[in-house]
């Protein structure tokens, strides 16, 4: 199946929408090397990840990347001026979303770019359908009985 084939058949994805098939289904569409993300995507996921570590107090954790994508960074750091954290985690995952559609070029609509972001909205959206109140309470209870409160 070629790449164009399968991206243009691939079920859309919207944020904050739940995800329309799972991670299994997609591996077994696109296969293992889909899965893995270019050398682009790890190199702006560094950068986007030094920057959280710089708004959370912690530059000695970064790591040296290639690029410098200020708009990027500026993005991480206003999702940080947010007080309510699952508000900041919502803000965060959409700046992910959005740095993944990079990966895509326009020259390209339906390229293995285009795959790439697919795999990495994929995960987010996967990720925000774990996220629930009841889950989270659960979860709190769990806890908290494990301490003996």
């Amino acid at each position: 199946m070629t790449t164009d084939y399968l991206v243009s058949s691939l079920p859309a994805l919207a944020f904050g929408a739940p995800a329309p098939i799972t991670w299994e289904r997609f591996r077994s569409l696109a296969g293992d090397e889909a899965c893995e993300p270019p050398a682009k995507w790890k190199d702006l996921e560094t950068q986007m990840r030094n920057a959280i570590a710089e708004a959370r107090g912690g530059e000695r954790w970064t790591r040296p990347a290639e690029g410098c994508s200020l708009h990027w960074r500026d993005r991480v750091l206003a999702c940080f001026q947010e007080k309510d954290v699952l508000r900041r985690e919502e803000l965060l995952d959409r700046t992910w979303w959005d740095a993944a559609g990079e990966l895509t070029p326009p020259s390209s609509p339906l390229g293995k770019g285009a795959l790439a972001t697919y795999a990495v909205r994929l995960r987010i959206a996967l990720k925000r359908d774990a996220i629930s109140a009841e889950k989270g309470l659960a979860a709190f209870d769990r806890l908290t009985a494990e301490t003996g409160r």
